[in-house]
C-alpha cells in the first residue's frame, strides 16, 4: 500500500522520488521499495523524522508501538502523521506518536495506484483544516476522498479498503464463465475487467441508482434476467454484503487487539 500510494503521487505529478523517503527494517523491503518507487531508504525512521514533515504510517497495526519506539520524542507539532493502520483508533495514535503531532487517519485502497483510489478519511483533535485539505489534495490525486467520522473508518475498511479483493474475485470468476462458455482466457478475462470498469462508470457518470442501471440491461424474457436469477440463487448479492461487514468486524477487532 505504501508502494501504491508513493507512486500514485509520483504519477500524479505531485512529488518527485527525491522528495520521498521510506524506511524498513528489513533490507527485502528497503530494496523492493527502492526499486518500485524510486526514492532514499533507509532503516531508522529517526532519519525519515528528521527529514519529512508529511509522515505516513504504513505497516501493520501491531507494530505501531515497535515502530514508534525510540523516535517517539521526535514527533512534533511540524509533523503531519497520516496513518492507514487498519482498526487502529487516532487515541491510540495519539499515545504512540505524541499528542503534539498532527494525526489524520486514512484508510486507502491499492487502486491508488493507478489513479483509481477510493479513500476515507478522519481527522486528528491537533489537525488543522489545512490539513484536511492537503491530506484530501494528495488522496484526490490517486483517487476519490471523502472526510467522515472517525468511527466510520473502520466501514470505509471493510467496504473500499478491502473491495478491490472482491471486485478481483468477481472478474475472475466472470472470466472463469467465459471460457466455460468457449472464449479464451485472455479475451475472456479482459472482457469481464472491461465490462465491470464500464458499469462503474455507468454508476458515477449518470448518478443512477445501481438497482435503475440493472434493470435497463434486463429485458423482458432476455438472457441477462436469467444471469441475474443464478446470482440471487447463488445468493451473491448477500455474500457481498456479509463479506464488508466481516472486514468491517476485523477492522474493529484489530483496534482492540
Amino acid at each position: 500500500m505504501a508502494a501504491s500510494l508513493a507512486k500514485g503521487f509520483i504519477n500524479a505529478g505531485l512529488v518527485s522520488p527525491d522528495s520521498l523517503i521510506g524506511s524498513d527494517p528489513v533490507p527485502a523491503g528497503r530494496e523492493a521499495f527502492s526499486r518500485s518507487v524510486g526514492c532514499e531508504t533507509t532503516d531508522s525512521n529517526a532519519d525519515v523524522l528528521a527529514k519529512a514533515k508529511v509522515v505516513f504510517l504504513a505497516f501493520k497495526p501491531h507494530q505501531l508501538d515497535e515502530a514508534t519506539e525510540g523516535v517517539r520524542d521526535q514527533f512534533d507539532e511540524s509533523h503531519l502523521v497520516i496513518s492507514i493502520l487498519a482498526g487502529v483508533r487516532l487515541a491510540k495514535l495519539d499515545a504512540a506518536c505524541g499528542v503534539r503531532a498532527r494525526l489524520v487517519r486514512v484508510m486507502p485502497n491499492t487502486p491508488a495506484l493507478v489513479g483509481e483510489g477510493a479513500c476515507g478519511y478522519a481527522l486528528g483533535q491537533a489537525a488543522t483544516a489545512e490539513d484536511g485539505e492537503l491530506v484530501k489534495r494528495l488522496l484526490s490525486a490517486v483517487g476519490v476522498a471523502y472526510e467522515v467520522k472517525e468511527r466510520l473508518i473502520d466501514a470505509v475498511t471493510g467496504l473500499s479498503g478491502s473491495g478491490p479483493a472482491y471486485g478481483y474475485m468477481v472478474i475472475e470468476a466472470l472470466s472463469d464463465g467465459g471460457v466455460a462458455a468457449g472464449l479464451p482466457r485472455d479475451v475472456s478475462t479482459r472482457l469481464a475487467a472491461q465490462t465491470m470498469l464500464g458499469a462503474a462508470k455507468m454508476v458515477l457518470e449518470t448518478g443512477k441508482h445501481p438497482g435503475e442501471l440493472k434493470d435497463m440491461v434486463c429485458s423482458p424474457g432476455g438472457t441477462t434476467i436469467e444471469g441475474v436469477h443464478e446470482l440471487e440463487e447463488g445468493g451473491v448479492r448477500s455474500a457481498l454484503i456479509n463479506a464488508v461487514r466481516a472486514a468491517t468486524e476485523r477492522a474493529v477487532e484489530l483496534g482492540l487487539e
